[in-house]
């Protein structure tokens, strides 16, 4: 946790999940602090206890939401299909309606528009790593291949997918998509067993040229 960030308690976090509520049903706009108490089931006292200004209560939920993405996109780094996990996280349903409200609200609160702009650079910055490594454990450290290039190609088409999606558009989607899983199983992560056993060959084979064996015919 953040320095300075306060302590998650049962009534703060009912709050939140109020606020996240309202947004997804309503929209950004219909966050009062008496709605927010009335959809936590709480007195309105404890939003203004909790926090002392509307700022206060959107940049706490925004920066809950945040961490939450963060925290899955760390977990991306150890997984064995790097890009598969990342997509997924690109195109969880949960966070789009939220994440474009936000958006939304960035423009009329500073502070929230400010909270977004670091959140996306630093989210950034964790995809453009994980592209980096991809294409070079698949050889691809040549222009045109770009890392920044392929992070954003991917994150941009889930959230242009999306939008459409939600619009009712749909047509050309399952190309889309069909290609966009052929990409991810030709270059994502290769199973470590392989890996082992292609470690475990080319030990033996150099243990035949030490030995002066030729390798047995296939």
């Amino acid at each position: 946790m953040a320095a300075g960030t306060p302590e998650p308690t049962p009534s703060r976090e009912l709050l939140l999940d109020a606020v996240e509520a309202l947004m997804r049903e309503s929209g950004y706009a219909a966050v009062t602090s008496r709605r927010v108490a009335a959809k936590a089931g709480l007195k309105p006292q404890l939003v203004h206890y909790y926090f002392h200004t509307m700022d206060d209560l959107f940049l706490a939920a925004f920066h809950r939401l945040a961490e939450d993405i963060i925290g899955r996109q760390d977990r991306v780094e150890a997984s064995d299909r790097p890009l598969r996990a990342m997509w997924t996280i690109l195109t969880d349903s949960r966070y789009r309606l939220l994440i474009s409200e936000f958006v939304a609200l960035g423009h009329h609160r500073a502070c929230v528009g400010a909270a977004f702009i670091q959140f996306g650079d630093r989210l950034r910055q964790k995809q453009v790593a994980v592209m980096a490594r991809v294409l070079a454990r698949n050889g691809m450290t040549e222009f045109p291949w770009s890392p920044a290039f392929a992070a954003i190609l991917l994150h941009s088409l889930a959230r242009f997918l999306a939008t459409e999606r939600g619009l009712g558009v749909s047509e050309g989607h399952a190309d889309a998509l069909s290609v966009v899983n052929w990409y991810i199983e030709r270059y994502d992560g290769v199973d470590p067993r392989v890996d082992a056993l292609e470690a475990e060959n080319a030990r033996l084979r150099r243990r035949l040229e030490e030995l002066g064996v030729s390798d047995p015919p296939p």
